[in-house]
């Protein structure tokens, strides 16, 4: 089973995201993944640990008052960056 964490509020997201991720890490999580937004919308997604994933985005902007965190259930095949979410929507095709 995934777990989902979201936070909108006054405060810094990434912080209590992070911190809820880490909580649910204990259900055996291979990946995790943050959306941010605040001018727009930032994925970062990353296999292993939430340690990994936070180790990914030292230095990078994650400033936002309104985002998600998302870990996978466990998966059978080997786990690949590209297989987690969360994801930004595709862009809208062109009629």
């Amino acid at each position: 089973m995934c777990g989902i964490v979201a936070y909108i509020g006054p405060r810094e997201a990434y912080p209590i995201i992070l911190k809820g991720l880490k909580r649910l890490e204990y259900r055996g999580y291979d990946s995790s993944g943050v959306a941010l937004l605040n001018n727009d919308l930032r994925v970062y997604k990353k296999k292993g640990k939430v340690a990994e994933l936070e180790e990914s985005l030292v230095g990078k902007d994650l400033h936002a008052h309104a985002g998600m965190g998302h870990t996978p259930g466990p998966h059978t095949a080997n786990p690949t960056t590209a297989m987690h979410t969360p994801t930004a929507a595709p862009a809208a095709a062109s009629p």
